[in-house]
């Protein structure tokens, strides 16, 4: 972990953030007068691939089209036999 001054992080921003790039530095922290005040550290991407993968791991949806196409009859004619019914909104 190093300590940088604000007014040397100023002018060797590119310089700090080229060491987290290549990992030669793991986090670096910005000092006002000597105190903390700020850590800059790598920036890591959020693992988004597969996310949904476990919230519909409990859902029992169809594996392929056809299982899921093949209860498009019976909704038709539970569509149908409402669209005959006298309902009114």
């Amino acid at each position: 972990m190093r300590t940088v001054n604000m007014h040397d992080a100023k002018t060797k921003l590119s310089t700090l953030v080229e060491g987290l790039e290549a990992g030669r530095e793991n986090e670096i922290i910005l000092a006002r007068n000597g105190k903390p005040v700020a850590k800059l550290v790598p920036y890591t991407a959020p693992k988004r691939f597969g996310a949904a993968k476990h919230i519909l791991a409990g859902l029992n949806l169809p594996k392929t089209v056809e299982a899921f196409n093949e209860g498009d009859a019976e909704i038709a004619e539970e569509f149908e036999a409402s669209a005959k019914s006298d309902l009114l909104p």
